[in-house]
């Protein structure tokens, strides 16, 4: 497979802040949209860009613990969002355009992992549902105020657990066999490929999609896992402290890579790629490298496939 999957020389690397990469640029007039945006590595990603001067704009399901977490930051605002729900995805895409702003930077942060099977909308699988199908949906519905004012860049947050999962084309909703896992690797396998696509259905009107591994990083995103499987991990000892080993970084430093993917000029031009530790990955040698992305989750035919099955779910397609 021929692949862009190659690294530019960012300058920065896994210790790098979401500070550090903004060190020197300037976001203000920037509208950004973040969903997540109130909890873990979302609202370190609102903070660093309202920080560097952009409108931050943060969908939320929950708009009241949202306002709590952000207060004291300017130029942050919260709306409403449940992306599990397709009604409010719609309407608060309805809400935002009719506010006639266009977007400059959209990132897609919220995600669930490794929940009990939980069932959404229609009986789809929660962590399919909620962390791709509402983006994707999000975006579509979006779309006019992506491509206004020269085009928007899109991040989708993937993560290094897309490994644990292709997507199950005969069974995506896992209405057999279900694995909280298994579950959790094909969201983010989703992820990547619907940023591929939309790089590829959006580069002519100037938006361009990327995607990345954040890194290991303790949040609330762990909130459905017991303690014990967390020490069975290595993730953290019988107290409840990380574990250096594991390798886990800093908040600051998870959310480095979705904003230099967000707004980093040496990606001016580029699009469709996965991203790690603030550079474009590579292609992962074996399914037990220690970096890079798996071939199909960056994989153009499976990414338009994926796209196709979407939109026949949402009902929703900018591009039809």
């Amino acid at each position: 497979m021929t692949t862009a999957q190659q690294g530019i020389g960012s300058g920065f690397g896994f210790g790098s802040t979401a500070d550090d990469v903004l060190d020197g640029i300037d976001l203000t007039g920037r509208l950004a949209v973040v969903t997540g945006g109130y909890s873990g590595l979302g609202l370190e990603t609102t903070r660093a860009l309202a920080k560097a001067g952009a409108r931050v704009v943060v969908p939320a399901r929950r708009p009241e613990v949202a306002e709590e977490a952000l207060a004291g930051l300017d130029g942050v605002e919260v709306d409403e969002l449940d992306l599990g729900d397709l009604d409010s995805v719609r309407a608060f895409a309805e809400r935002f355009l009719a506010s006639g702003r266009s977007v400059d930077i959209l990132i897609g942060s919220a995600a669930i992992m490794a929940c009990p099977e939980t069932r959404v909308g229609p009986g789809w699988e929660a962590q399919f549902a909620t962390g791709h199908l509402g983006h994707f949906a999000l975006a579509n519905r979006l779309w006019p105020a992506l491509a206004a004012d020269g085009g928007a860049r899109v991040v989708s947050v993937s993560s290094l657990g897309h490994r644990r999962s292709d997507i199950r084309w005969d069974d995506p909703h896992w209405r057999t066999g279900y694995d909280k896992w298994g579950a959790y690797g094909q969201a983010k396998t989703a992820n990547s490929l619907f940023a591929v696509h939309l790089d590829a259905l959006g580069r002519d009107s100037g938006v361009r999609a990327f995607t990345l591994h954040p890194g290991g990083i303790l949040t609330p995103l762990q909130r459905h896992l017991p303690r014990e499987e967390m020490v069975g991990l290595g993730w953290i000892g019988e107290d409840g402290t990380p574990l250096n080993p594991a390798g886990f970084k800093t908040p600051e430093q998870g959310a480095a890579t979705q904003v230099w993917a967000a707004t980093s000029p040496k990606l001016a031009g580029l699009g469709g790629v996965y991203c790690e530790d603030c550079d474009i990955a590579p292609i992962a040698a074996g399914p037990g490298a220690p970096s890079g992305v798996r071939p199909y989750a960056v994989d153009p035919a499976s990414a338009a496939r994926l796209w196709a099955l979407s939109a026949e779910l949402t009902g929703v397609d900018a591009f039809a």
